[in-house]
């Protein structure tokens, strides 16, 4: 319980932070307009009808659990910071949870992860905005961030604005 109460509020202040341009840097924007660069694309579909943004959404028709790997930054040369990947989400009859999940990757230590496990999104649901973050400390610089949408169920799930910024440790 003790975490929770921690974790909430650092979330809830990044997330306010970010919505109001609160010292957050954007290094990577993924408007949906295509599928262009997009690494999983079983199971998805680029929906021009359905969209946050007006540009187009992806779709995912999932029969049961699935990662949805979306996009690959490559190396971002940033360190001392917090990662905050953000995306619009809007389901339909899951059954079950989706959520954002990115992995950074540290060269000759491996592959970490952070996901958006307080605030995961089920049964049919407008547009929201989701956001998980990945604190970085000085020296930790990650050569590859991978950003991913989980699917424990079965649904419609969409993702549209998908982001990644960087903000400062407080």
């Amino acid at each position: 319980m003790k975490k929770i109460l921690f974790i909430l509020p650092v979330i809830l202040f990044l997330f306010a932070g970010c919505r109001q341009g609160g010292g957050a840097a954007e290094l990577r924007s993924y408007p949906i307009t295509d599928m262009e660069g997009l690494i999983t694309k079983d199971g998805v579909e680029l929906d021009q009808g359905t969209s946050s943004d007006g540009n187009g959404s992806l779709k995912v028709t999932a029969g049961g659990p699935v990662i949805i790997r979306l996009y690959e930054t490559g190396d971002i040369d940033v360190e001392d910071a917090i990662l905050i990947y953000n995306a619009k989400v809007k389901t339909e009859g899951l059954e079950g949870t989706a959520f954002l999940e990115m992995w950074a990757s540290f060269p000759g230590k491996g592959e970490f992860f952070s996901r958006d496990l307080e605030t995961p999104v089920s049964g049919t649901t407008d547009w929201s905005s989701e956001m998980t973050p990945f604190f970085l400390k000085k020296g930790e610089n990650p050569d590859n961030v991978k950003l991913n949408l989980i699917v424990n169920g079965k649904g419609t799930v969409w993702v549209d604005d998908i982001k990644l910024a960087k903000g400062p440790l407080r």
